[in-house]
């Protein structure tokens, strides 16, 4: 017997075709950064000449890159502790307080995105000088928690809103105590959404140009800030050494997020 031949489904060529071009497109220069950190030469070639690590040693044998290096894992870290406690709480009170023009609230939350960052980072610099504060890390880290808090705030929501109250209102019944009910029931159940959100606030503070460019200061620069400036005199294989450590961070944070909660019950959120 004769299996027959499926037939030729344009519509899904034509899918796979555009989104194999859009990985394309957002994977290509992540690939040209690749390569010129590995290059030998200190400028961008293709083919490369060979293949060196020289740039990832300039990067951590260089005092100014590890001391700007730790400065924002420091900060991205306070950024994820503050957002997530922020924006989890905010996200219980706008779904379980009944607090009126809760939309409206939650549009206040949302808005640091709407924003460009740098306007964000200017007025805090203004604010910040007027009322004669300076420069302190804790207004980077405000700063950063800013604009870090909407990711929990909207992961935490997306949880909330799919949330079976019956189970609480199980547990209560059975004995359990408020607290108890909390720490046992709801949180367990919006966890993945707290910690894809905080997740997100660590990559978005890691990162964090625009803010970080107007309330650092010199000698207390995070790495973003440190590699803008070297580029103004320098373009070697050394910032794509360093932006290879960042994207290796970041992917390394991804797949604490696939550990941790998987990244299935992440793209439900």
């Amino acid at each position: 017997m004769i299996a027959r031949r499926r037939p030729f489904d344009t519509g899904r060529a034509a899918y796979l075709t555009l989104n194999g071009a859009i990985l394309l497109f957002l994977l290509a220069p992540l690939a040209v950064v690749a390569v010129f950190a590995l290059n030998p030469l200190p400028y961008i070639s293709f083919p490369p000449v060979g293949v060196t690590t020289r740039w990832f040693e300039k990067f951590f044998t260089s005092s100014d890159f590890m001391t700007a290096l730790w400065l924002s894992l420091r900060v991205a870290v306070m950024v994820l502790v503050l957002s997530t406690v922020i924006g989890g709480m905010c996200a219980l009170a706008l779904v379980r307080g009944n607090l009126p023009g809760a939309r409206v609230l939650t549009a206040c939350f949302m808005s640091p995105l709407m924003l460009p960052a740098i306007l964000t980072g200017l007025a805090l610099f203004q604010l910040f000088l007027l009322s004669g504060v300076g420069r302190p890390v804790w207004g980077l880290v405000a700063g950063h928690t800013l604009v870090a808090v909407p990711y929990v705030l909207r992961t935490t929501l997306a949880v909330l809103h799919n949330f079976d109250r019956r189970i609480e209102e199980a547990a209560a019944s059975l004995g359990a105590t408020p607290r108890r009910v909390f720490f046992e029931v709801t949180l367990p159940i919006i966890r993945p959404g707290v910690i894809a959100g905080g997740i997100f606030a660590f990559i978005v503070s890691f990162d964090q140009f625009p803010i970080s460019l107007f309330l650092v200061l010199p000698k207390g620069e995070t790495l973003p800030v440190v590699l803008f400036n070297y580029m103004k005199f320098d373009l070697d294989g050394a910032i794509a050494a360093a932006s290879m450590v960042s994207i290796l961070l970041a992917l390394s944070v991804v797949l604490l997020l696939e550990r941790v909660i998987g990244l299935k019950a992440y793209v439900k959120l």
